[in-house]
């Protein structure tokens, strides 16, 4: 799901932009902070919005920046349970498909891509023993978020499943 949120913060601006537009500076060090962070929190920063208010500045010894607690928007995609979500077929391994699902991706274990038994070819497709349906690299699909995990969150998991009526890959005319 995507979120606009209301963050605060004490934002450093170093002494070399001391002579610009204050909340220029500030934007540009939010969105050099922030943007393409990944938490559990804030789950996977898009985009800084807007900043909203600057307080008062304050310098620290030995450091010479000064330090504003700022309150500024962020654009965010937090993957949620239970969610259904388009994507785009990414790559395809023999232990199933990776998903694009706009700034993030996710994972749809084989036993997951189909009601059906599911092999994978050399090149690159998973195709259904009695239905024939296939899954290859570029295919829109609808999937559901069975898990989410940012064990690692450099590189947050994202568990998917298509075994559900009205998910699986797209008409072309539903694209």
């Amino acid at each position: 799901m995507f979120y606009k949120l209301n963050v605060q913060d004490h934002i450093r601006v170093p002494p070399d932009k001391f002579g610009d537009d204050l909340e220029g500076s500030i934007l540009s060090q939010v969105k050099e902070s922030y943007e393409g962070h990944i938490s559990k929190e804030l789950g996977s920063v898009i985009d800084v919005i807007d900043v909203e208010s600057v307080g008062e500045g304050s310098i620290i010894p030995g450091d010479g920046a000064a330090f504003y607690e700022c309150t500024f928007t962020l654009l965010t995609f937090i993957p949620e349970d239970k969610e259904v979500v388009y994507g785009t077929v990414k790559d395809i391994a023999d232990f199933g498909a990776f998903l694009s699902m706009g700034p993030t991706e996710g994972m749809v274990h084989i036993s997951q891509t189909m009601d059906d038994f599911v092999s994978f070819s050399k090149e690159k497709v998973l195709t259904g023993r009695d239905t024939n349906q296939t899954l290859k690299i570029g295919d829109a699909c609808k999937a559901r978020i069975i898990s989410v995990s940012y064990k690692n969150t450099n590189n947050p998991k994202t568990g998917l499943t298509m075994r559900q009526d009205g998910l699986g890959k797209l008409d072309p005319e539903e694209v």
